[in-house]
């Protein structure tokens, strides 16, 4: 493999950390060209430090202005920019290859949309770009001519499993399925989660992640997100999407063909395989994560979706058959109640409540370039908002 010029935005969460670490291991095949983080002055000064990259970027300025300041100290000469107009721009790039797009949530879109508009290799772990841009997403990364790869571990796994060529899709697939490990609370009684904590719901069994995504995971609004993604990144109708709880998280995914046979694939729950396999592909070069051992594997077992504990999922179809923009809503209206939940301001089962509630009341109309969708974004934010204050009274 040629080496790649790879720009990592949202460096400093556990996607971006699990990226770095697996292009350390092949100092010969990957270098970073820019790294992105919203707050972590001291953790981005870290990175470069350790990284050397040409960019750095923050989400304001005067954190920006910090981190310039820092780096000036220690003689390290990485220019330092910030915002989205920063984002964008090591996100497009002509020296770089492959961007990683691990910002969490919409404020990752406008990045991902550069990457995709300028033909990158761009490796979706941002499940937001899908989400919240829909078709618009899908028709940058057509125009642009970019590759798009899933980094996420059950959309990785789907596209590990379907055949290479997707023309072929429509005739020889009947149905994906996405695991979800049930989070924290699968087996909790549903008249109990009131009383759940932040740092209960941020606790997952099997996954290390933020504490965003930690938070829909034990909702499993996080598969209905993916749910989303799938509909997007496959070309699949929603009902041919289905969701199953596997609580060991070692089949990843699976994919049902039209002659009942199923594909799966499976990987102990590290992120660094998927990362690794997007940064490589079409190869595969060494992850840093452990292998299965078959011989010590437990059964692996399957169960359905509570409803009562899981109000969240069905959603994912209800948005994605109504008006274009209605996932935005969802997204949006997620994204402030688990703020206000991990803020202490709403109880954990009030988050259903917000989002819901945000659905009814903010109806998208025509949404069809970026402008649309970010005004889109701020209106479902602000009922969301509202919802929440009069949740919190």
């Amino acid at each position: 493999m040629r080496k790649q010029s790879v720009t990592v935005l949202g460096s400093t969460g556990s996607i971006g950390k699990s990226t770095l670490d697996v292009m350390a291991r092949h100092p010969d095949v990957f270098e970073v060209f820019a790294l992105s983080a919203s707050t972590q002055v001291e953790a981005m000064v870290q990175q470069v430090s350790a990284h050397r990259p040409q960019f750095a970027v923050m989400a304001s300025a005067p954190h920006a202005l910090l981190l310039r300041e820092r780096l000036q100290v220690l003689g390290l000469s990485t220019q330092v920019l910030s915002g989205q107009v920063g984002l964008c721009e090591v996100a497009s790039d002509a020296r770089v290859d492959s961007v990683m797009a691990a910002i969490v949530g919409a404020a990752g879109l406008p990045s991902c949309i550069a990457a995709a508009r300028a033909g990158k290799k761009v490796l979706l772990a941002n499940k937001e770009a899908l989400v919240v841009g829909g078709e618009f997403f899908m028709r940058s990364v057509r125009e642009g001519g970019a590759t798009l790869l899933p980094i996420d571990s059950e959309h990785s796994a789907v596209f590990q499993s379907l055949p290479d060529d997707p023309t072929t899709w429509s005739r020889r697939v009947e149905k994906i399925i996405l695991t979800a490990s049930g989070g924290p609370f699968r087996t909790r009684a549903p008249d109990t989660l009131g009383s759940v904590t932040p740092d209960e719901a941020c606790a997952h069994p099997n996954w290390v992640m933020g504490r965003k995504i930690s938070v829909d995971s034990a909702t499993m609004m996080n598969k209905a997100l993916e749910v989303i993604e799938a509909r997007y990144l496959f070309g699949m109708s929603p009902r041919q999407i289905e969701v199953v709880i596997h609580p060991q998280s070692v089949i990843h995914s699976m994919v049902q063909y039209v002659d009942a046979s199923v594909v799966a694939q499976l990987g102990t729950p590290d992120m660094r395989g998927p990362i690794a396999y997007g940064l490589s592909w079409p190869e595969r070069v060494v992850s840093g994560a452990s292998a299965i051992d078959f011989k010590v594997l437990s059964a692996l077992t399957f169960e359905e979706a509570d409803p009562l504990r899981f109000p969240g999922l069905p959603l994912a179809w209800q948005a994605l058959d109504a008006p274009p923009g209605t996932t935005a809503v969802l997204n949006a209206a997620n994204e402030v109640a688990v703020e206000a939940f991990l803020n202490r301001r709403i109880r954990f089962d009030q988050i259903h409540a917000v989002n819901l509630s945000t659905l009814s009341g903010c109806v998208p109309s025509l949404v069809d370039d970026l402008d649309a969708l970010v005004a889109l974004d701020a209106e479902a934010r602000s009922f969301a908002a509202q919802r929440v204050q009069a949740l919190a009274a």
